[in-house]
């Protein structure tokens, strides 16, 4: 039996620093475990109040904050499922979580109170910054919770039909000691920065609990992505381990002065493979190598480039201690019962099988000693600057449109983005391309979807290639680039 937030956040010296809040609005605030895990109380008795009970879901609205984090570590205190949501999802998005996982409470943030409202919540809501200091009832005792009780809940891309719910157990916390060891690796006492939104996979694992159960503290910055903000940022608050899309390392040396930051020991990357060329310039400037790291959702991380090796350019490195990882047809394919981060199941679904292969759906290769490298999906899933968007939604939201009578959406190479989402649309009678149809396409996706997903680049058709069955050939349309 364990519990993350006695086990990890109370356990810690109640003045050792947790985090640092770098708020919208320009504010500094440094956060120790002990005001941790008394906002963590705090929020569990609101919820509680509201007659939230072990097993039931609480969603989560916020960005990149301590009230984020506090919400995520009183469900973890007491056994709710933490449903965490990014602020960039749209009403669509939002009525599809709340309607495969129904919520006993939300936590959001007073700036995303139209978009829940749309989506149609009418229930139990506790509204931040600052809930969570107002009186409340002396808080339930922690719940005394094993592995595989419920824990957390993300969404897939989505590849041939709508995300899917992904429900982790407890053990999903503590497994991350793994990759917080033998790729994270941040030291007691130093600082992480893990950019990646509230909402995503990585956020979740790296943001904060990876770095709090090495003992180290985690940057909050709840603003957008600047590129020179950014290492100036890094280098102010004495940054030491550093968790980066590719596509922002390839952003931040294209268009910053990139230059050597003295508190930086580590750099690490996941989501997407990163060019021989980023890596080169990033060493040149700064002295460090970014080491590449692959995980999924269902899975977490498998592999990374281990702390202390020379980086092999384009490698995700090798397989975490004890994961067993196998290459089946080009497929990489995992070892589900060795992976201390596997998923429990889909939504509803029956239990995943921890007895048979799991078919990551990814294409590697993998050199003499072991080193994998990524080479492409098996589906149509587009990665796009980290983001893995299926083209089901993105093929929906535009059918939508009066203009367009089919669509069909494939992966574009892009330099900085890895690949964008390119959309191939044949209009309806009475309609004529443009570039200010194609504009107004573009906007329509932003509007019924997360506005990531939306393709920057639209191309017009006279009809789509299709098997004799009526099937899209996307291949075809990847290769008419």
């Amino acid at each position: 039996m364990s519990n993350f937030a006695v086990d990890v956040v109370q356990a810690a010296p109640a003045d050792r620093l947790a985090i640092v809040e770098l708020g919208r609005d320009g504010a500094r605030r440094e956060w120790s475990f002990g005001a941790v895990a008394h906002a963590a109380r705090a929020l569990a008795a609101h919820l509680h109040a509201l007659d939230v009970r072990r097993g039931d879901t609480v969603l989560t609205l916020v960005g990149n904050q301590p009230d984020w984090v506090t919400a995520m570590v009183a469900c973890f205190r007491q056994g709710y499922v933490a449903l965490p949501c990014n602020e960039q999802l749209r009403a669509k998005d939002l009525a599809l979580r709340l309607a495969a996982c129904p919520p006993a409470a939300v936590v959001c943030d007073r700036r995303n109170a139209a978009v829940l409202r749309d989506a149609g919540w009418r229930g139990p809501t506790i509204w931040v910054p600052a809930a969570a200091a107002r009186p409340a009832a002396t808080p339930p005792p922690a719940a005394d919770l094993s592995p595989l009780d419920p824990c957390l809940i993300t969404f897939t891309s989505g590849t041939a039909g709508e995300p899917k719910a992904v429900l982790h157990g407890q053990r999903y916390l503590a497994g991350q000691r793994v990759q917080a060891e033998h790729w994270l690796a941040p030291q007691p006492g130093e600082l992480v920065w893990c950019t990646a939104a509230s909402g995503w996979s990585k956020s979740a694992r790296n943001a904060f609990i990876a770095p709090w159960i090495r003992g180290a503290a985690a940057l909050l910055h709840d603003a957008r992505f600047d590129p020179a903000e950014r290492l100036d940022l890094i280098e102010r608050e004495g940054v030491n381990v550093l968790c980066m899309a590719p596509t922002e390392y390839r952003v931040i040396a294209k268009r910053a002065t990139l230059r050597p930051v003295a508190s930086l020991r580590g750099l690490v990357a996941a989501g997407e493979a990163l060019n021989p060329e980023v890596l080169r310039v990033w060493e040149e400037a700064t002295g460090l190598q970014i080491r590449d790291g692959y995980g999924q959702t269902e899975t977490g991380q498998l592999t990374g480039m281990p702390p202390g090796e020379a980086v092999r350019p384009g490698s995700m490195g090798r397989a975490l201690p004890g994961i067993a990882l196998a290459i089946d047809d080009g497929e990489l394919v995992v070892d589900a019962a060795t992976v201390p981060t596997f998923f429990l199941r889909y939504g509803g679904e029956p239990r995943a099988s921890e007895t048979e292969p799991w078919r990551t759906g990814d294409r590697v290769a993998c050199d003499e000693d072991g080193y994998l490298f990524f080479e492409g999906r098996t589906d149509d899933v587009i990665i796009s600057a980290g983001y893995r968007i299926g083209p089901f939604e993105v093929e929906s939201a535009l059918v939508a449109h009066a203009a367009v009578a089919e669509a069909a959406v494939v992966a574009s190479p892009d330099d900085e983005r890895g690949s964008i989402v390119r959309a191939v649309v044949v209009l309806r009678d009475g309609y004529a391309a443009s570039d200010a149809l194609a504009r107004e396409l573009q906007d329509h996706v932003k509007a019924q979807t997360a506005p990531y997903k939306y393709p920057r680049r639209v191309d017009f058709a006279g009809e789509l290639p299709k098997t004799a069955s009526g099937k899209v050939r996307r291949a075809l349309l990847r290769g008419d680039v």
